[in-house]
């Protein structure tokens, strides 16, 4: 069975608390669990991780190598900056697709820009949690 990993960054354990004008006051566990539902619909695994602290996020795909079919991930603010993150999926040679729950081309300047994103397949934002569920669909079908 096709197995996938969603890695959740900086400041997304506080979904439902932070900022509910941008990203609803939906939790963490409700995204996961929207997440798990469409795993089961597409007959796929799927695991989970949150860090607030880049290292763990770049230890986590690096051991993702050879244990997933491909990796979604939102990398919070670290979207920004994060050359270490970028370099770790250079690395790894999986399927990554970034995903936001907010239309970072409409919020400030500095959200503009990933730095992440030319290591993946490609980019959703703006389509709040629903951004995952089509991820998670765009991953399984590149894989069939």
């Amino acid at each position: 069975m096709k197995k996938y990993l969603v890695i959740n960054g900086v400041n997304l354990n506080m979904l439902g608390i932070r900022e509910p004008g941008i990203y609803g006051n939906s939790t963490l566990d409700d995204l996961e669990n929207n997440i798990r539902k469409k795993a089961d619909e597409l007959g796929v695994e799927v695991d989970f991780f949150q860090s607030n602290f880049e290292g763990e996020i770049v230890e986590k795909i690096h051991s993702a190598m050879g244990n997933y079919n491909g990796i979604i991930i939102n990398p919070g603010a670290f979207t920004h900056y994060s050359y270490a993150i970028r370099d770790a999926f250079g690395s790894v040679k999986m399927d990554v697709i970034e995903v936001h729950i907010s239309n970072i081309h409409k919020r400030e300047e500095f959200r503009h820009t990933s730095v992440i994103v030319p290591e993946c397949i490609g980019q959703i934002c703006g389509l709040g949690f629903k951004g995952y569920e089509l991820a998670l669909e765009a991953l399984v079908c590149r894989a069939e």
